[in-house]
């Protein structure tokens, strides 16, 4: 799978670069949001993974120029602000889940896993928001 990553922290791009590589996925980290839209003009993507705290153009606007051009693109939302107003803004923007920073290579894997067999209500699992299990 193509992994968009986008995050200001080049700690988080190193660290979830590598656990994506190892696990086979080719990962395309990006350092801002726009450097994130030149990325996904230019590249097939199957998944997404933003920030929603970034300097000059936050998450909430990269997800929505996201479902402007790639409406079906999933995408996976971290902050390390996993506060209601965080959330809501994301599924406003059209995420399809959440992960709340500091999360472990184990729980970066099963969102992703999770963000790619699609939206939760699809699966009538009960989760309205589609958001995962933190």
């Amino acid at each position: 799978m193509n992994i968009l990553v986008a995050d200001d922290d080049k700690v988080v791009l190193r660290s979830c670069t590598r656990v994506l590589e190892a696990e086979g996925h080719r990962v395309f980290p990006a350092i801002n949001a726009l450097k994130a839209l030149e990325i996904l003009e230019s590249q097939s993507l199957d998944l997404a993974l933003v920030d929603m705290v970034m300097p000059q153009y936050n998450g909430t606007y990269l997800i929505e120029e996201c479902r402007k051009k790639w409406p079906h693109l999933p995408i996976l939302v971290m902050s390390g602000y996993p506060t209601p107003e965080t959330i809501s803004s994301g599924i406003r923007a059209g995420a399809s889940r959440f992960l709340a920073k500091p999360f472990t290579p184990d729980e970066l894997l099963e969102a992703v896993d999770k963000a790619l067999e699609g939206p939760r209500e699809e699966q009538g699992d009960g989760d309205e928001t589609g958001f995962g299990d933190r």
